[in-house]
């Protein structure tokens, strides 16, 4: 799992160090750290790692180790990877096709997030929306392009996949 915490150390030489070191010894392993000098509270400046570990004993074990370190966690929290999809449709839609399709596709795979934007002209019936989204798991990309093709085939909507994937 990965892990991004947010902790606070001495501003003393080794204190540093002293707050790394234990995420190897629970055989973890560090992704990224940003020590922010400018992050100070009751005299210990902030740091902020993220790193993986395989489970949440190791997790335990390395929150006891910064405790007798005398780290002061402020935040601890797993970090949830995203894949991005991206769709321009075009055709004759309603916001409520939209909110159907959308409600659809998040039964066929985990949508984690959805940002949809529509947009029409009363006098036209072609109307757009672009729809930025992201999934939990890479196979969810291919479910939710086929699902998107196909329903959109079906009700006569352009799809157009984003440039970017």
């Amino acid at each position: 799992m990965r892990v991004n915490a947010d902790v606070y150390v001495k501003d003393v030489p080794g204190q540093l160090v002293g707050s790394l070191e234990p995420i190897s010894m629970v055989d973890g392993n560090i992704v990224g750290v940003v020590h922010h000098h400018e992050k100070v509270m009751n005299d210990r400046i902030g740091v902020n790692i993220t790193f993986d570990v395989d489970g949440s004993d190791q997790l335990e074990r390395l929150k006891a180790i910064w405790k007798e370190r005398d780290v002061t966690i402020s935040r601890l929290g797993s970090v949830v990877e995203t894949y991005p999809v991206e769709y321009l449709f075009i055709g004759d839609i309603t916001p409520s096709y939209l909110e159907r399709l959308m409600a659809d596709a998040s039964e066929k795979a985990g949508l984690e997030s959805v940002d949809l934007r529509y947009s029409s002209r009363v006098q036209s019936r072609k109307k757009a929306a672009m729809m930025l989204a992201k999934v939990r798991r890479p196979e969810d990309v291919q479910i939710i392009d086929r699902f998107f093709m196909q329903e959109c085939q079906k009700a006569g909507i352009l799809a157009v996949r984003g440039l970017g994937q």
